[in-house]
C-alpha cells in the first residue's frame, strides 16, 4: 500500500563495468533491455515499487552524462526528481545527497534505496518482505537490509550473519561482511548462517542522516551546508563544491559495516544483482545444452556458456564449455565463466592502453 512518507532512491549512476563489453561508459546496463522483456532495468525497477511508492516520491540518482537517457525512459519524471551527481563517488555520497534532500521537503520520510540494476522474479513475495523492512524502520532508529539465502561462494557480495535464537522476519545483524575472499566466502557458505546482501536497504530518513554524521561525517558536513540550496537554481553549483570535499566510498564500507543498529529481513524472492555474465546466464532461458545464445550464433559442441553477438554479426563457436562470449560495439570478449571477475582488471587494462572508444 502507497503511503506519503514512503520514498524511493534508485541509484543509476554505475557504469557496469563487470558487465562490459555490453555495459559501458556510454550506455551502462540499466538502460538496456538485458532480459529481452521490452523494458529496459531501470523501467522494470521502477514498475516494481509502485505498490509501496507514489511515483513523486522516487528519485533517481544518476550521472550528469546519462540524464537524456533517464528523460528518455522515465519521461514523467520531473527535473526535481533526476539527481545528477557531478562526480562518481561510489554510493554512500548519492544515498547522502537523495537523502538529504527528501529531508528538507519531508522530514518524517520512510526511505527504501535500491540498485536500478536488479532482478526479482516473485514480485510478490518481495513486497510483502518490503513491507515488513518499512513498518520495522519507520518509527524507529533501526537500518535494515534485504537479505537473500546464499547459492555459491561468490565474493562480489557481502555477507551477513543475525544474531542468534532471534524470532520473527526482523533479526538484529552480528556480522556484516563486504566482499570477502573466496576462502572466506565458502566458510560463510558452508555454516549456512548468512545472507547476501542484496543493497537494498530501509530507514527512516532522521535514522539514516545520523548514521551520516557519526560514521561518515565529512560527507554530512558537506550536504548539511548546502540544504537551503535544495530544490533551487544553485542546487547543482552547491552540489559539484559538495562533491569536491569527499572521496568516494559505498554505504557497505562507510556505515553498514560499522553501524550497531543494523536489522535484515531475509528475502527468498527470485533476486539476482544480474551483475555479471554468470549471473545473467542463471536467470536467461537457456537451451537443450544450457547455452544462453542472443544474436546469429552456429554453436557446435557447447554446453554452459553465454554467448551474446551484436546485430549484422554471425559467430561460429565449436568446444566450449563454461564460457563467456560477448561481441559488442568493437570488443570480443572470451572469457571463462569462472574467471569473470577478472573482467574488470581486462577493462582497466584496455583503459591504460588509451583504448578509451572501447571503454
Amino acid at each position: 500500500m502507497q503511503d506519503k512518507n514512503t520514498h524511493l532512491i534508485i541509484m543509476a549512476g554505475g557504469i557496469g563495468s563487470r558487465f562490459w563489453p555490453f555495459s559501458s561508459r556510454n550506455y551502462p546496463k540499466q538502460f538496456q533491455d538485458i532480459l529481452g522483456t521490452g523494458s529496459s532495468l531501470l523501467q522494470q525497477t521502477v514498475k516494481r515499487f509502485e505498490p509501496v511508492c507514489k511515483p513523486e516520491n522516487m528519485y533517481i540518482v544518476t550521472n550528469q552524462d546519462y540524464k537524456d537517457l533517464v528523460k528518455e525512459q522515465l519521461p514523467d519524471f520531473s527535473e526535481d526528481q533526476i539527481l545528477l551527481e557531478p562526480f562518481l563517488r561510489n554510493t554512500a555520497p548519492c544515498i547522502a545527497y537523495a537523502s538529504h534532500k527528501i529531508k528538507s521537503k519531508n522530514p518524517k520520510a520512510n526511505i527504501i534505496v535500491t540498485p536500478s540494476d536488479h532482478v526479482i522474479l516473485d514480485t510478490y513475495s518481495f513486497i510483502s518482505k518490503l513491507n515488513i523492512a518499512i513498518d520495522a524502520a519507520k518509527d524507529s532508529d533501526k537500518i535494515v537490509t534485504l537479505g537473500i539465502k546464499p547459492t555459491r561462494p561468490d565474493t562480489g557480495y557481502g555477507y551477513i550473519q543475525s544474531e542468534e535464537n532471534q524470532k520473527g522476519n526482523v533479526k538484529k545483524v552480528r556480522l556484516f561482511t563486504e566482499k570477502p575472499n573466496l576462502e572466506m566466502a565458502k566458510s560463510f557458505l558452508e555454516s549456512g548462517d548468512f545472507v547476501w546482501n542484496a543493497g537494498i536497504f530501509i530507514w527512516n530518513v532522521q535514522t539514516i542522516v545520523k548514521a551520516f554524521e557519526k560514521h561518515l561525517s565529512d560527507i554530512s558536513e558537506a550536504f548539511e551546508d548546502m540544504k537551503g540550496d535544495f530544490y533551487t537554481k544553485n542546487e547543482a553549483k552547491s552540489l559539484e563544491k559538495a562533491y569536491s570535499q569527499f572521496h568516494g566510498i559505498s554505504i557497505d564500507y562507510g556505515i553498514m559495516e560499522k553501524a550497531e543498529n543494523v536489522f535484515v529481513v531475509q528475502c527468498d524472492c527470485g533476486w539476482s544483482d544480474l551483475g555479471t555474465w554468470k549471473s545473467l546466464h542463471e536467470q536467461a532461458k537457456k537451451d537443450e545444452n544450457k547455452n544462453v545464445i542472443t544474436g546469429d550464433v552456429m554453436a557446435y559442441d557447447t554446453k554452459n556458456s553465454i554467448i551474446k553477438i551484436s546485430k549484422d554479426r554471425l559467430a561460429v563457436v565449436q568446444g566450449l564449455d563454461n564460457y563467456i562470449v560477448a561481441d559488442y560495439d568493437g570488443v570480443l570478449l572470451v572469457c571463462h565463466k569462472d574467471q569473470e571477475q577478472r573482467i574488470k582488471e581486462f577493462l582497466e587494462t584496455v583503459k591504460k592502453t588509451k583504448k578509451e572508444k572501447y571503454t
